[in-house]
């Protein structure tokens, strides 16, 4: 399957691996930057492939390379929107890092074109496919829980004043928005994922506590009720010294509880079930191990969208994975800013309703 990367930044090196790990034809890359370009490429040991186009227009790839049929949308978040509704249009297959858009109406569009192309477009959530979270959500569609109760996702991480100077879109209302978009978005979707997709409301709080050199919050913290009657709570924050400390899930259930621990939810910490079995006891202490926080999530989710656009099915982690994702968030923001809680859906909110909401 012929495929082209558009972005080069910190995460594009998880994307090359996926794509050589799944066999895939690397047609072209894409960045502003051509260095970026020529860094990511060195790093797999591609420098010297001359197959390989390079593009600093994304446009211009897209237009000259029509047997393009997957590309993945790496660029800073305030991007992935206007990209992906261009390659949509251009019936090209797409995954985009999370976010999957800023605003919910350009999520909104990118459903409804991806469905009116019949293209393929999954939501870059790959620690959906870590090993502890796949058994987790086994159980949870087996029904093992009985009824669920509550749970919780804390993301507690570290981002020092290096890593935003790195990118100066980090940390903006417009390209990026705050720890809750990005580090902790992953979290969020699992949470609402395993707990019940269909939420009720959500009432938040946001902070700027330690980074004033950001536009948008170091820390945000909430509680979600869920339509089948579950409550749970987030805590996401990048201000955890010195460095990352951990991603944990929680699921209380009538008849269960389980804790997902390590740096990415990679690890099961506690799993007691009423009805245990030889099963249970082998995933009791399990660990996958990961080079970075990103886990190993990537070469699984890409090979998974190949089959769905092989066999015509909706990837595992679809657009609306990443729609619902994005709501959660801009209902935190949203909650915070007007000091109550937010029913959902939302509608027409973006993050940049919130642009110097802590001057």
């Amino acid at each position: 399957m012929k495929y082209a990367l558009i972005g080069c930044g910190r995460i594009a090196t998880n994307h090359i691996k996926a794509v050589l790990n799944n066999k895939l034809e690397l047609v072209a890359v894409c960045d502003v930057l051509p260095e970026k370009m020529e860094a990511l490429l060195a790093k797999h040991g591609l420098e010297n492939n001359e197959a390989i186009l390079r593009y600093t227009d994304y446009k211009q790839m897209v237009e000259e390379h029509p047997e393009i049929q997957l590309i993945s949308i790496a660029t800073e978040s305030g991007l992935h929107a206007e990209i992906a509704l261009y390659c949509i249009d251009h019936n090209i297959n797409l995954i985009i890092e999370k976010p999957m858009a800023m605003s919910m109406t350009d999520a909104e569009e990118i459903i409804r074109r991806a469905e009116a192309q019949h293209v393929k477009v999954s939501a870059c959530h790959q620690n959906r496919f870590n090993i502890a979270v796949q058994k987790l959500r086994k159980a949870v569609e087996s029904g093992r829980f009985g009824k669920l109760s509550h749970g919780s996702i804390h993301v507690r991480w570290n981002r020092n004043k290096d890593y935003y100077t790195q990118a100066p879109w980090r940390g903006t209302w417009a390209q990026d928005g705050g720890a809750l978009m990005n580090q902790c978005i992953h979290g969020i979707d699992l949470l609402r994922w395993m707990m019940g997709s269909e939420v009720v409301s959500v009432y938040g709080q946001t902070r700027r506590q330690l980074h004033n050199y950001l536009e948008a919050e170091d820390l945000g913290m909430a509680v979600v009720t869920f339509k089948n009657g579950a409550v749970a709570t987030i805590e996401g924050t990048t201000n955890v010294y010195p460095q990352n400390l951990e991603e944990t899930l929680y699921v209380f259930g009538e008849f269960g509880t389980v804790k997902l621990g390590g740096k990415s939810t990679n690890n099961i910490d506690v799993w007691d079930f009423a009805d245990e079995t030889d099963a249970d006891k082998e995933n009791k202490g399990l660990e996958e191990a990961a080079s970075n926080v990103y886990g190993n999530g990537h070469t699984s989710l890409f090979a998974d969208v190949v089959e769905a656009i092989e066999q015509d099915r909706q990837p595992y982690v679809d657009a609306k994975a990443g729609r619902d994702a994005l709501e959660m968030v801009l209902a935190i923001y949203k909650s915070a800013a007007e000091g109550k809680a937010v029913n959902l859906p939302l509608s027409d909110v973006a993050s940049v309703d919130f642009a110097g909401r802590f001057d």
